[in-house]
């Protein structure tokens, strides 16, 4: 089973989002006679989670497509054969988000969290919520729960958040630090290593900041945004060629972009 069950943004800058499929989480059998919870399987599932479950699935296929009203009346029916589900309150939630209507949004995350208040994937979702409301302090505490859970595979992703949420709020120190822990644990992810670049760059610690962005402008996943932010720490360690270089590639690979047409104009303020 794959289930759309998180969510991040893909960059402070970018402004889009990138969605995760992770499994559903294991939930306490019937029967189980030891202080921890024995995983739920398949036969442990009543029907009506049996049919919720595939409701879910088919919201989730939908939800990634981008037919939000599709995925919404799916939720509904599987919430109608097992309204204790929680992680179709948890998919109702990114709905809801996407849909704008952070309320309902809200009222999702929240019923999910009571029916499983350890899911570090709710934890997350509901956070990134709340960061977005700029209600940081309840975000950064949902984060810090998250990553806190042992049976969450999800850390580095809520790491990467925290600390996007972080330095959103003026914490810098907290954010670099939230950001370096991320990238630890997950040097290969894009958002990570353009965030920590880009606000070391902010800081002047040039050097620093060509570390991550070199390692990210030579993978196939650099963009003109992160090509733009590698020239201008290439230019204010007075590296003139890989200026260059770098510039060469963003108007090759992005001419029509803006970051193109700022580079054209020298306007590296920008």
């Amino acid at each position: 089973m794959n289930l759309v069950r998180n969510a991040v943004w893909l960059s402070a800058c970018w402004v889009a989002v990138l969605l995760a499929g992770c499994a559903g989480t294991p939930g306490a059998a019937p029967g189980a006679s030891s202080g921890r919870p024995e995983v739920m399987t398949e036969s442990d599932e009543t029907d009506g989670r049996k049919r919720a479950r595939l409701r879910l699935e088919l919201a989730a296929n939908y939800f990634q497509q981008g037919q939000t009203n599709v995925a919404l009346d799916e939720l509904k029916q599987a919430l109608a054969a097992d309204p204790s589900y929680p992680d179709a309150h948890n998919l109702r939630g990114l709905v809801y988000m996407r849909m704008g209507d952070n309320a309902l949004a809200e009222d999702s995350f929240r019923r999910a969290m009571a029916l499983n208040p350890r899911d570090g994937d709710i934890l997350h979702n509901y956070g990134w919520l709340l960061c977005q409301q700029k209600r940081y302090a309840e975000s950064i505490a949902l984060f810090a729960r998250a990553i806190a859970q042992p049976s969450y595979g999800g850390q580095a992703k809520t790491l990467m958040t925290q600390g996007l949420c972080q330095v959103q709020a003026g914490q810098t120190a907290e954010g670099e630090r939230s950001l370096t822990q991320s990238y630890e644990l997950d040097a290969g992810h894009p958002v990570t290593g353009y965030n920590l670049s880009n606000l070391l760059f902010q800081r002047g610690e040039y050097t620093r900041a060509q570390f991550y962005i070199r390692r990210l402008n030579n993978s196939n996943l650099a963009n003109a945004e992160t090509l733009w932010l590698g020239i201008k720490v290439e230019r204010s360690l007075g590296n003139r060629e890989a200026m260059v270089q770098l510039g060469d590639q963003l108007r090759k690979r992005f001419g029509q972009s803006r970051e193109a047409a700022a580079y054209d104009r020298g306007a590296f303020n920008e």
